[in-house]
């Protein structure tokens, strides 16, 4: 795949954006309608839906689902509303149900795909049908082992909305990969500066000394440069291995990697709100939940090689530690990012040639609020 250097992407006169996009609530309202309502966004991985009636709630642009995989193994995404007088039917926000979801107000009973089977005392209402009575539904998407739901109504096919991905990671396994360590972070700042810490290393040898060891951050190139998907990689600094504490790899590889992989890490954004990070031994992906518009939660979860738990020198504490640490340098920067961006006398300043990724994606970002 052709990788360009971060110069070679740059756009002359580049700036970040104005102050109302990270402290305006009512920009937030209008994000959650035109970017979150209309995306796919990652839910978690196919691996959490283990069996059937294994469900967990997602709150996504104002609405709570209930993301269950039903008794015929598809994944479903039910609004968490009861068709009778809209009564929240699940308030667990994980767990197993029977093969059932049934209102606690008054026990109109739907199957795990969503048909309504049980309305008591509705048998003399006229032209009342249990047929006409589903749970309402959002669509979901697998792409390489992770779950996506959308409230679009009528949505581009995820294999069509992904399509610059295809075959990009085959070699990492994704599908296969094992969860193995997850941590919840809550963050004082915008959904987008988040992101958008993420897209540069620019900040690398201010905020993250032990990650600059590991991995200059001058270091590789971009293969993705425009639209929703973009980020490319990073060189390991030998004689590290990894991106670890002690600088050692922490698993076995994820896949039958070339050479060239093995002294890589891969970085990318997947627009609106997931990031993923691949690693020789371990991945890590990132999902990004908004809540406000200066107030977001980020959920962090460690991957490895399904083997790798049994095998010799597994440690994935070794990254769990590393990134753990990196992860709270860079929400507490962005949080004093968003005191800086919420004054009065902040304006747009200039992006650099080595902030050309946060430019892209700043500027995805404004196409999709213009479109909708």
């Amino acid at each position: 795949m052709p990788f360009v250097r971060t110069t070679e992407s740059f756009r002359a006169g580049a700036r970040t954006m104005p102050r109302e996009y990270y402290a305006s609530p009512e920009v937030f309202a209008r994000e959650q309608d035109a970017i979150f309502a209309r995306s796919w966004i990652c839910v978690g991985r196919e691996r959490d839906f283990t069996e059937p009636g294994a469900f967990q709630l997602v709150d996504l642009a104002g609405e709570s689902l209930i993301v269950v995989r039903d008794r015929e193994g598809e994944i479903r995404a039910h609004y968490n509303v009861c068709r009778h007088r809209g009564t929240r039917l699940c308030t667990e926000s994980s767990g197993t149900l029977s093969e059932t979801i049934q209102c606690p107000y008054h026990a109109w009973t739907y199957r795990l795909d969503g048909r309504l089977i049980g309305a008591p005392h509705m048998t003399g209402t006229p032209g009342f049908s249990l047929a006409d009575y589903p749970l309402h539904s959002a669509a979901v998407g697998r792409w390489e082992g992770f779950v996506f739901v959308t409230l679009a109504e009528h949505p581009p096919p995820i294999d069509q909305a992904f399509a610059p991905l295809h075959g990009r990671f085959s070699r990492f396994n994704l599908p296969a990969l094992l969860p193995v360590r997850r941590i919840e972070y809550p963050v004082a700042a915008n959904w987008k500066l988040i992101l958008q810490n993420y897209s540069e290393c620019l900040h690398c040898p201010t905020i993250h000394p032990e990650l600059t060891t590991r991995l200059p951050y001058t270091s590789g190139a971009n293969d993705l440069t425009e639209g929703p998907f973009l980020g490319g990689y990073m060189e390991i600094r030998a004689p590290h291995q990894s991106a670890t504490m002690s600088g050692r790899a922490c698993a076995i590889p994820l896949g039958d990697l070339p050479d060239e992989d093995l002294a890589r890490a891969y970085y990318y954004t997947l627009f609106p709100s997931m990031m993923l990070s691949l690693h020789p031994d371990y991945a890590v992906y990132y999902t990004v939940a908004p809540v406000s518009e200066k107030a977001s939660v980020v959920t962090c979860v460690w991957m490895v090689h399904p083997d790798a738990p049994s095998k010799p020198g597994y440690n994935i504490a070794d990254a769990e530690e590393f990134w753990d640490r990196t992860n709270r340098q860079d929400w507490h920067i962005c949080e004093q990012s968003q005191l800086g961006v919420s004054s009065r006398v902040y304006a747009p300043g200039p992006y650099s040639p080595r902030e050309s990724v946060p430019a892209a994606w700043d500027r995805e970002y404004l196409r999709q609020m213009a479109e909708r």
